[in-house]
C-alpha cells in the first residue's frame, strides 16, 4: 500500500527561519530541514492564560539526551532543566542479563546546564561529583561528542567516551500544545564509534553500533502525558547492511496528523509515519499501532528507570523502558522493515507541574 496519501504534507520538511519564538513572542510551528539557531523559548509570550510572562522560567523544560544502542547493551545519559530543578542521569541496559544500573542527580540550578543550541561546540553537561556528562554539539558539521563517568558505592562505575557521526536527515519538529504552547524536538541519527566501560568490563562500539541525540524544549500543560519508543542501528536493506531507525511518539499534540515526530530514519533520507497509538497490554509489553497498517510493533521490556516525585505541587511518574522489539514499520512506498530482535529504548511519563 503506498501511505503518501494519508500523510500530511505539513510533515514535509521546509526552510527553518533563525529563530524558534518570533519577534512578537509567537512559536513557530512545523516541521523542519535542520536545526534552529536561535530558539528563545523563554521570550514567548502569552503560552498560557492561568500564568504571566515572567513565570514562563519556571514553566520550560528542556533536556538533551543521548541515546546508543551496542551489541550488548543500551546506553542513555542525559541532562534535563524543568524549571524548578536539574536531572543528571545515566543508564545502561545489559542485554544479556536484562537488568539497568543507573546514576541519578537531581538538585536545584547548580551543577548542570543544558546547551542553548546544536550548534558550533555549544554544550550541555553535568559536573556533579560522582555524576560527570558532556554532550559537545558541532550538529552544523554533522557530528556531536560524548563523553562522562559516574560512580556509586553499590552500584560500580560507568565511563564513556562517544563520537557520533550524522547518518541520515534530522528530524526538527515544533507541535503546537496550544494556541502558543510550543513542543520543539530535535532527533538524529547518528553511527557511533567508541566505547563504554561498566564495572570494569569494556564495550567497544562496532561498525552496527549507533546513536541518537535528543533535544526537546518547550511548554507543557500542567497535567501532560507521553509514550515514547526508538531503536537505531544497521540491518539489512536491499541485500546490504545501512544504518536504520525509527522515532515513535504519542503526545499532547492539538493535531496528530499535521503535527508529530514520527519517522523512519535510513542512510541519507527519512520516510515519515502515521500518527500512532501505545497500549500497554501488560506491565512489560507496548502494543504500538496506527490505523492504517504502517506501524505494528510490540515492545518487550527487560527493564525500566523509574523516577517518582510525588509531591503536593509537582507529580513526576517517569518510566524509561529498556528491550526488545517484534513487528514492523512501513515506509511512505509501503515497503516493509521487519524489527525481530532489535534493542529498543522508551518512556512512559506522566507529569503534574
Amino acid at each position: 500500500m503506498q501511505f503518501k496519501n494519508v500523510l500530511s504534507d505539513k510533515r514535509v520538511p521546509v526552510d527553518t527561519p533563525v529563530n524558534a519564538i518570533d519577534e512578537n513572542g509567537k512559536a513557530v510551528f512545523g516541521t523542519f530541514k535542520s536545526e534552529f539557531e536561535k530558539m528563545d523559548f523563554l521570550k514567548i509570550k502569552g503560552q498560557s492564560p492561568y500564568v504571566p510572562d515572567w513565570y514562563n522560567k519556571f514553566r520550560y523544560t528542556m533536556w538533551e539526551a543521548v541515546e546508543v544502542n551496542l551489541k550488548d547493551a543500551l546506553f542513555l545519559t542525559a541532562v534535563c532543566d524543568m524549571g524548578w530543578f536539574m536531572t543528571a542521569l545515566t543508564c545502561f541496559y545489559d542485554k544479556k542479563t536484562k537488568k539497568v544500573t543507573y546514576w541519578k542527580k537531581t538538585l536545584r540550578h547548580r551543577g548542570a546546564s543544558v546547551s542553548y543550541n546544536l550548534l558550533n561546540g555549544d554544550t550541555t553537561e553535568s559536573v556533579y561529583k560522582n555524576l560527570k556528562i558532556k554532550i559537545v554539539n558541532h550538529f552544523e558539521r554533522g557530528n556531536a561528542y560524548v563523553l562522562g563517568c559516574a560512580h556509586h558505592d553499590k552500584k560500580g562505575d560507568i565511563k564513556y567516551d562517544i563520537t557520533l557521526e550524522r547518518v541520515s536527515l534530522p528530524s526538527v519538529v515544533s507541535i503546537p500544545f496550544g494556541e502558543n504552547k510550543p513542543l520543539y524536538t530535535q532527533k538524529d541519527l547518528f553511527k557511533a564509534t567508541g566505547y563504554i566501560e561498566f564495572q570494569g568490563k569494556r564495550y567497544e562500539c562496532d561498525e552496527d553500533s549507533a546513536g541518537i541525540i535528543d533535544d526537546h524544549r518547550g511548554y507543557y500543560p500542567y497535567s501532560a502525558h507521553y509514550d515514547w519508543v526508538t531503536t537505531m542501528g544497521r540491518k539489512e536493506i536491499d541485500g546490504e547492511k545501512k544504518f536504520f531507525g525509527f522515532n515513535l511518539t504519542r503526545n499532547q499534540s492539538v493535531c496528530q496528523t499535521d503535527y508529530n515526530e514520527n519517522l523512519i530514519w535510513f542512510e541519507g533520507e527519512t520516510s515519515r509515519l502515521t500518527p500512532v497509538r501505545f497500549e500497554h497490554i501488560e506491565y512489560n509489553k507496548w502494543r504500538i499501532r496506527d490505523v492504517y497498517g504502517m506501524v505494528d510493533i510490540t515492545f518487550d521490556i527487560g527493564d525500566r528507570y523509574i523516577m517518582r516525585m510525588p509531591y503536593k505541587v509537582i507529580d513526576v511518574n517517569y518510566h524509561i523502558t529498556f528491550g526488545e522489539l517484534k513487528g514492523y514499520v512501513c515506509d511512505e512506498d509501503g515497503n516493509k522493515y521487519i524489527l525481530d530482535g532489535m534493542g529498543a529504548i522508551g518512556e512512559d511519563k506522566t507529569l503534574h507541574f
